[in-house]
């Protein structure tokens, strides 16, 4: 872990620095446009279902050897669902931001890590996300960390 940051479970009382963090991660994303009550909302229910999804944060430690409660610089969410193809469970890894100052010094790598290490504990053989096809730093962080393309495209619709 890089020395000054920590990762640890996001409780309540990190939702409002995870709502600023999304707001950042919504205003890059085509797909998705910031919404603070939206957004609060999906929080809440995320992290009254621990046994079905979790978020990490990091925290920037300020020098000190524990994990202070100071706001979240950086956030990284995983869901389970049911993989039919492996069999198994599959998590589904979503919002992960950084705040800009804090970007390339290995703190995605550890949130993303921390998620991994949920997965594999709930059973899960597979990690996937979705990144917004124009966000370039974004798809190199990811093909730098081995993760593969797919010829999968993402399709919605609302319901």
């Amino acid at each position: 872990m890089k020395a000054g940051i920590c990762v640890e479970t996001a409780d309540k009382t990190d939702i409002p620095a995870l709502i600023e963090l999304l707001a950042l991660l919504f205003s890059i994303e085509q797909d998705f446009c910031p919404d603070p009550e939206k957004q609060r909302r999906g929080l809440e229910r995320l992290l009254d279902a621990p046994e079905n999804g979790v978020v990490f944060v990091a925290r920037d430690m300020g020098g000190d050897g524990d994990c202070p409660k100071n706001p979240a610089i950086g956030m990284a969410s995983a869901q389970l669902v049911i993989s039919t193809a492996s069999g198994a469970p599959s998590a589904w890894v979503e919002d992960v931001v950084l705040r800009p100052e804090y970007r390339k010094m290995g703190i995605g790598r550890q949130l993303l890590a921390a998620a991994a290490a949920w997965a594999r504990q709930k059973g899960a053989r597979r990690l996937q996300l979705l990144a917004d096809a124009d966000n370039t730093p974004a798809l190199a962080f990811y093909a730098r960390l081995d993760w593969q393309p797919t010829h999968l495209f993402a399709w919605r619709i609302s319901v």
